[in-house]
């Protein structure tokens, strides 16, 4: 398996007259690449995964797959609150190559900490890929608590987890009582750098969507132990890992991207919509900052 470690963008989903915009994904790929990405992350919730049908999520997957052509890790998101439809979105990204997937918590069903553990048994059992798991309690209302990513930290296939929970308490837990090589990820762009100077390995993040180079070298500098760089880059970018959530991700992420000229459309697929003018002009005051427009 690739090294699962740095700066991993939560790749958008280019989109034109409501289809999936294809050679606006590939290009916007090679973007990402040429910037010093350490992976991508296709079908995530910044893929607006919640929006694509089965036959877009799963040509996503395969097209940024085919296009990586093993450059970098890929981690496809195969999650889903339907254990069965996770199963087969799964099977699916193992089936296009993906290196490993990115499985989040059953949204909406609310389970309890028995339910998620055999959710995420039974994904890991049904499918031998590498799988890590994704907490995000601020979207799926449920919140997986380290007992339980501990217990699942035992499967042979569940090899991490992106921890969005904001909370760098519960990030720290987590590696405390889950094995040495389990990966732990960030999973928001402002805890990314202590969550790598406390034992994470890196992040999946937002604003490497608009600056792939300043995000990896962000996670180069944290991992190496170089603080001061990594402060220095850390609070550099702080206004636009800010900006990328000023209005409901992934408008933003994907206004920017239009702005620079890197895809041909910021549009977002209902119930997203695009960015109001108030929320927009802090969007281009924070790119003009960093000399992005």
């Amino acid at each position: 398996m690739k090294k699962i470690q740095g700066a991993f963008t939560a790749i958008v989903t280019p989109m034109l007259d409501g289809k999936v915009d294809e050679q606006g994904l590939i290009d916007l790929i090679e973007f990402q690449i040429a910037g010093g990405i350490h992976g991508l992350v296709p079908c995530g919730t910044t893929g607006e995964s919640a929006t694509l049908d089965f036959d877009e999520h799963k040509r996503v997957i395969e097209l940024t797959v085919r296009t990586v052509d093993g450059r970098v890790p890929v981690i496809a998101g195969t999650g889903a609150n339907n254990t069965l439809e996770a199963i087969e979105l799964t099977e699916s990204a193992k089936a296009s190559g993906a290196d490993a997937v990115l499985s989040v918590v059953p949204y909406y069903n609310k389970p309890s900490q028995e339910g998620l553990y055999q959710h995420f048994r039974t994904i890991a059992e049904a499918v031998d890929i590498p799988m890590v798991l994704y907490n995000v309690p601020g979207r799926t209302v449920t919140n997986m608590l380290p007992a339980t990513v501990a217990r699942l930290a035992e499967l042979p296939n569940v090899i991490g987890i992106k921890e969005a929970s904001g909370s760098l308490n519960q990030i720290s837990e987590v590696i405390r009582v889950c094995p040495d090589d389990f990966i732990v990820l960030s999973g928001d762009d402002f805890t990314s750098m202590p969550t790598v100077l406390i034992g994470g390995k890196g992040v999946i993040s937002v604003t490497s969507n608009v600056e792939p180079r300043g995000m990896a070298d962000l996670m180069e500098a944290a991992l190496a132990g170089d603080l001061a760089r990594a402060n220095e880059i850390h609070y550099r970018l702080f206004p636009l890992m800010g900006t990328m959530f000023c209005y409901p991700s992934p408008a933003p992420a994907k206004k920017a991207l239009e702005l620079m000229g890197r895809i041909r459309s910021g549009e977002v697929r209902l119930p997203m919509t695009a960015m109001d003018e108030p929320s927009l002009e802090k969007l281009k005051a924070a790119m003009t900052e960093l000399g992005l427009l």
